[in-house]
């Protein structure tokens, strides 16, 4: 997971002068693996804040090409005799500096902000931009995209910032925060509320040892009936689901600049403002997000599983054939998303969407992650849901996702909810006091258990029992990892620091000599080496077919063997009763 630095200080009451390396340093400490840490290269030189004010098309090109006068303020005016680059001129007419620069991009129109990069500027990897004569023009600047500016990957066409973000001529580089550094982590199975910068952030509170603001501390408000009909089929594979709607939405509001930047940062592209507010608020709380335009739903939503025929084209383009074991959500019309996983064409929300239907889930895990790989699809909202996701966020995640596009987008809530099933609470988990220290070796100091399970969410009670001090700790619903007193043990370790913990070798015991059957193995692998044999360890598990190759009857002894339910490779697996074939596979490789 990708998250820029300055997203995650938001949320933390840190020292100004805390590095970026400090806070990579920080999450290895707490047992989380980085993969990178990357700052954004830098940019000199006069970069600003432009306004396009005429744009004549060119002809006679093989691609399209314009010819712009763009305002960029009076801050760096043309170059003239006896003037210095950086004077603050204006025409005789009082009019604003106008700078002509030839573009190639076809994805922004007059009166949009763009940012010029301007003559003595130098991009990410050194690139210099100078005034130069091209296409029959002189282009004095660049309309920069976003990948030329080093925010991301996107070179489809230039940035366009939303109207009212800065005036022509406001230098850039600190609008555009391109001081920033983005940390890359790979986030293991069992963290799956790392996959958030509510779940990063509070992990760096607990390193740092200062306060986090949740941001999913969200107020959910009353609901006055149900958002949409909906029923849920396999409550296994849909624990909580929970819909809530938006009318009047402006389909053309654009996204503001700074939920687009930290998206861009995040390694995801922007599309629209409801799509982009979904992906935003799954960044944030860890919760993914399903937007539905209502428009095109057809009567009541059923979630269940898929029925043997069934097909669904996708989001990515692609007509699925459907498994059984596929969770789907589906109307009268059939499959319109795969749950947890990516949702249909025909409900996808377009251009003109003004009314939209959200959805937050908690969905199977373990089923949400054998349907990404039957169908060899990947994405963010899968990535989360099959290392579980906390049951107590979608109703907040979708309050979150609702104010943002009020404020944005002007649409207006919908006052029914539907929330069908209920949170699942993990279990209370109780243990000795002392076993932390214990385990490490380590004499803690008094209260060091209670605080750091208190740290990750674990509501705590101490009480004695026969005479011994005892906690019990009710994790939080974002940990359902936290089931027996070694997971409270290993969480209080690694937030004191493995690096704590004492290194003692045992001393190994006197040197016995070998045993009987030792000695006998020895001498029979000395005499078949010496006899020119040579030790094979073949792979232990055959594919059905291999006897067929081998020519066996069916009531062959060496046909009777054991299947695995969980094997390695899933075309090998039988236990082999001969070691031929695994020999035959080494002489093949070997050859």
């Amino acid at each position: 997971m990708r998250i820029p630095v300055s997203w995650l200080a938001q949320h933390l009451e840190l020292p100004e002068d805390t590095t970026p390396e400090q806070l990579a340093d920080a999450f290895v400490r707490v047992g989380l693996e980085v993969e990178d840490v990357t700052a954004l290269e830098p940019v000199t030189g006069p970069l600003v804040i432009g306004r396009v004010a005429e744009i004549e098309e060119l002809t006679g090109f093989k691609k399209p090409i314009r010819h712009c006068r763009v305002e960029v303020g009076t801050a760096f005016p043309e170059q003239g005799q006896g003037q210095e680059a950086g004077d603050p001129v204006e025409d005789a007419a009082g009019r604003p500096d106008l700078r002509e620069i030839v573009c190639g991009a076809t994805n922004f129109r007059e009166g949009d902000l763009v940012v010029v990069a301007l003559p003595g500027t130098v991009l990410p990897g050194g690139f210099e931009i100078s005034s130069r004569r091209t296409y029959g023009r002189t282009s004095d600047g660049m309309i920069c995209s976003a990948k030329e500016l080093g925010l991301g990957d996107d070179h489809s066409g230039i940035l366009v910032l939303p109207s009212g973000t800065a005036e022509p001529g406001t230098p850039a580089v600190g609008l555009l925060g391109l001081d920033d550094t983005v940390i890359e982590l790979a986030i293991t199975p069992d963290r799956g509320y790392c996959f958030s910068v509510r779940g990063l952030a509070r992990e760096l509170s607990c390193a740092f040892d200062t306060r986090f603001a949740d941001p999913a501390k969200v107020e959910v408000r009353e609901a006055d009936g149900e958002a949409w009909p909906t029923s849920v089929q396999d409550e296994d594979r849909a624990p909580r689901f929970v819909l809530t709607r938006l009318t009047s939405l402006d389909p053309t509001a654009p996204t503001p600049w700074w939920m687009r930047r930290r998206l861009m940062l995040a390694g995801i592209r922007s599309i629209s403002l409801a799509v982009d507010v979904t992906n935003y608020v799954m960044l944030e709380l860890g919760q993914p997000l399903h937007a539905f335009d209502t428009t095109a739903l057809r009567g009541d939503l059923v979630v269940r599983r898929a029925e043997p025929g069934e097909k669904l084209r996708t989001l990515d383009g692609v007509t699925r054939d459907l498994d059984p074991d596929d969770t789907v959500i589906c109307d009268d019309s059939g499959p319109i998303s795969l749950a947890g996983v990516m949702g249909g064409e025909t409900t996808e929300i377009g251009p003109n969407t003004t009314d939209v239907l959200l959805e937050a889930a908690s969905w199977e895990p373990v089923s949400i992650a054998r349907t990404v790989r039957r169908h060899k699809l990947p994405s963010e909202a899968a990535k989360r849901f099959e290392r579980s996701v906390d049951p107590a966020l979608p109703a907040k995640a979708l309050e979150r996702a609702m104010a943002l596009l009020v404020r944005y987008g002007e649409a207006t809530v919908h006052r029914g909810r539907t929330d069908l099933g209920a949170i699942r609470r993990p279990a209370a988990v109780t243990m000795a006091l002392d076993l932390p220290d214990r385990v490490a070796g380590v004499r803690y100091e008094r209260g060091v258990t209670a605080r750091r399970l208190n740290q990750i969410g674990c509501h705590i009670e101490v009480s004695t029992v026969e005479g011994a001090a005892v906690v019990t700790a009710l994790p939080p619903t974002w940990r359902p990892d936290l089931t027996q007193p070694a997971d409270l043990v290993e969480e209080v370790l690694r937030l004191e620091g493995y690096d704590t913990i004492p290194s003692v070798l045992p001393t190994a015991p006197a040197g016995r000599g070998l045993t009987p059957g030792q000695r006998r193995q020895r001498a029979v692998s000395k005499a078949l080496a010496h006899a020119g044999y040579v030790e094979a360890l073949p792979f232990p598990f055959v594919s059905t077919s291999v006897w067929d190759a081998f020519g066996l009857d069916e009531d062959d002894p060496r046909r009777r063997t054991m299947s695995l339910l969980n094997p390695l490779e899933a075309d090998r697996a039988e236990l082999t009763t001969t070691v031929l074939p695994g020999l035959l596979d080494a002489v093949t490789r070997n050859v």
